[in-house]
C-alpha cells in the first residue's frame, strides 16, 4: 500500500510531507510524493524533483524514512493530478497541506483541496504548518 502526499516546497508542503512520512513509516507503506508544477521566484515554473524531495525528507530528520517514489505533473489541474496519483498508486491515504486563510477565506477551502477531499477514494489528512497552528 502507499500514502500519497501533495507536495511543493513551502511551509504547508513541508508539513504535509512530514505527516505523510510519519504515516507511511508507521504503516510500512511506500510514500508517493505527488509534485505538481509551482512557481519558483528564481527558476520560474518548476516541479520538485527526486533530489529536492530527498533533501526535504532529510531535513525532517526522520530516522529510517519510508521508501519514497516521486511523481511529477504539470499538464493537469492540481486536483486532477493528485486524484490520478491516488488511483494509480492504490493509496490508502492522501495528505495535503493547507495554508492559513483570512476569516472570509476560511469559508472557501480552495477548489483543488475541496475537490480532493470530496472525490478521493481514500481518507484525506489535511494539515497546517506549525506557525499556522500557533497563530
Amino acid at each position: 500500500m502507499s500514502v500519497v502526499v501533495g507536495y511543493s516546497p513551502s511551509a504547508q508542503g513541508d508539513a504535509a510531507l512530514a505527516a505523510a512520512a510519519r504515516e507511511a513509516k508507521r504503516g510500512g507503506d511506500t510514500l508517493v510524493v505527488a509534485s505538481h508544477a509551482y512557481h519558483d521566484p528564481e527558476a520560474g515554473r518548476t516541479v520538485a524533483d527526486a533530489a529536492r524531495v530527498g533533501a526535504a525528507i532529510d531535513a525532517l530528520g526522520i530516522a529510517e524514512p519510508p521508501q519514497v517514489e516521486v511523481r511529477t505533473g504539470e499538464d493537469l489541474d492540481v486536483g486532477d493530478f493528485l486524484l490520478q496519483v491516488v488511483h494509480e498508486a492504490g493509496a490508502r491515504m492522501i495528505v495535503i497541506g493547507l495554508r492559513r486563510k483570512s476569516r472570509i477565506g476560511k469559508l472557501n477551502l480552495g477548489a483543488s483541496a475541496r475537490r480532493v477531499v470530496l472525490e478521493s477514494p481514500c481518507p484525506v489528512l489535511a494539515v497546517k504548518h506549525a506557525d499556522a497552528i500557533a497563530a
